[in-house]
């Protein structure tokens, strides 16, 4: 019989909902496997056994009443720190949040919670969440469970190598720069962007977020499957009026033609051989379901990227370096440094222009999109990188930065991206794609994503040496 801890989240729901198992017999295991593999990575930072027994036993009595238990029906989840859940600290990697403890759920959170998922533990995420590498001076660093050499991205890096590892079905996470995308890729798994608007989130315990923020920060998933990913997404997606961009759009959009878009090497990326190896293949299992593929250059990236991060330090110039210096996390300020050192601080105009070209290249994606309805791009131009390359010098940092060009450049536009796992490179290291598709098109994604996984191997759940 399979471990309890290795099923799916589509599994397990169906076999708690059947009665086949007990919400309390799937936590127990997932409990244990935590126990058992997260002191050799440090992806889980807060653990609550006795919540998440108390919230199986409940999806339990649900079931006993003939009630309905929830779509997520048992499943057992992570949650990342950077956001609100009731009872636990908001610490988002950092010592002077660390008894910031929240009142009432984050909504994404709360509609976990409604769907019947059990929310095991809670992950780290690099100090104030602005890395591609996972490490802080209060929860420490996370590993990679696949290769402890190479970074387990970030900054849902907790939550990637959690659900990599058999922690957990599914990983929540947050997204303004890659931070589902990325970690999903480097710890070879499935990672969702959704659109803007699609999730709904907040966090009470803290100000409201500067507009950079609101237009291009979301809540996705992360999962072993691409079935796991539209179930979870439904599940976060439902209606919350707290969050004032939350859009009742429908899961499922009218029908498309077959037709992908392939860029290989977006405004000129240098993209590795293996990551083009891998794009291909993808391409090929499309075009062995049917699809047609057209390989073509993509709307503008660099740019979006550039007023993406002018955004970024604009905003966090108001404000972070006081909470900078108060942290006195090593690695956050090196960072910053690096990140301010590649742009320049705007003005009030030239604040305002960001925003207005903003529509512009919104304008020029979506027409694309219209005529391609899926895009298949590198997550990286590089297969993952070695841990903490971008705190190793200057030059290791802007080598990140460039071949990040994909994952900082969509959220300007507010678009939806998903990482599908493809399986590994010849090096043995995690390798993936990611797809582009037009606004609220999370469907055509996940159609896509199945076609690709369907056509290689399946995820397996990594064994931390």
């Amino acid at each position: 019989m399979t471990e309890l801890w290795r099923l799916t989240a589509t599994e397990t729901a169906a076999r708690v909902a059947s009665r086949a198992v007990s919400a309390r017999e799937v936590t127990q295991a997932a409990l244990e496997r935590l126990a058992a593999v997260n002191p050799r990575i440090n992806a889980v930072v807060q653990e609550m056994p006795e919540q998440a027994l108390a919230a199986a036993d409940a999806v339990d009595a649900a079931i006993a009443r003939g009630e309905n238990p929830g779509p997520l029906a048992g499943v057992p989840v992570t949650i990342k720190v950077n956001v609100d859940q009731q009872g636990f600290a908001t610490t988002n990697g950092l010592r002077i949040q660390q008894d910031l403890v929240a009142t009432e759920d984050n909504p994404v959170v709360a509609n976990m919670k409604k769907a019947g998922a059990i929310i095991i533990g809670r992950t780290n995420t690099p100090a104030f969440s602005l890395r591609w590498f996972t490490r802080n001076s209060l929860h420490g660093h996370t590993l990679n469970p696949r290769d402890p050499s190479l970074t387990p991205g970030g900054s849902s890096g907790g939550a990637a190598a959690a659900t990599a590892a058999g922690i957990g079905a599914i990983g929540h996470g947050t997204d303004i720069g890659g931070s589902i995308r990325y970690p999903a890729y480097a710890c070879g798994i499935h990672g969702l962007r959704p659109t803007l608007g699609r999730v709904p989130a907040w966090n009470p315990s803290g100000p409201e977020r500067a507009v950079g923020a609101q237009l291009m920060a979301v809540s996705g998933p992360m999962a072993r499957s691409i079935a796991d990913i539209r179930l979870s997404l439904a599940a976060m997606a439902a209606e919350d009026l707290r969050d004032p961009w939350w859009v009742p759009a429908p899961l499922e959009g009218p029908a498309y033609p077959k037709r992908a878009a392939l860029c290989v090497r977006p405004e000129g990326l240098n993209t590795s051989p293996e990551v083009e190896h891998a794009l291909r293949d993808a391409a090929l299992r499309l075009q062995a379901a049917g699809w047609s593929i057209v390989e073509t250059a993509c709307p503008p990236l660099r740019e979006p990227a550039a007023l993406q991060a002018m955004l970024w330090l604009a905003e966090s110039r108001r404000g972070l370096n006081a909470a900078l210096e108060r942290e006195g996390d090593p690695d956050a300020s090196f960072v910053f440094a690096q990140m301010e050192a590649l742009c320049a601080q705007p003005d009030l105009n030239a604040f305002q222009d960001a925003l207005q070209a903003r529509a512009g290249f919104t304008r020029q994606w979506q027409a694309f999109l219209k005529n391609y309805p899926v895009l298949l791009v590198p997550v990286c131009a590089e297969l993952p990188f070695p841990d903490l390359l971008d705190v190793e010098s200057p030059e290791g940092f802007r080598r990140a930065m460039e071949a990040q060009l994909t994952q900082v450049g969509l959220p300007l536009m507010g678009l939806p991206g998903l990482t599908v796992a493809t399986g590994q490179a010849r090096s043995g290291a995690p390798v993936g794609v990611q797809l582009i598709a037009g606004r609220y098109r999370e469907d055509v994604l996940l159609d896509v994503g199945a076609v690709i996984e369907a056509g290689g191997p399946a995820v397996s759940i990594a064994e931390p040496a």
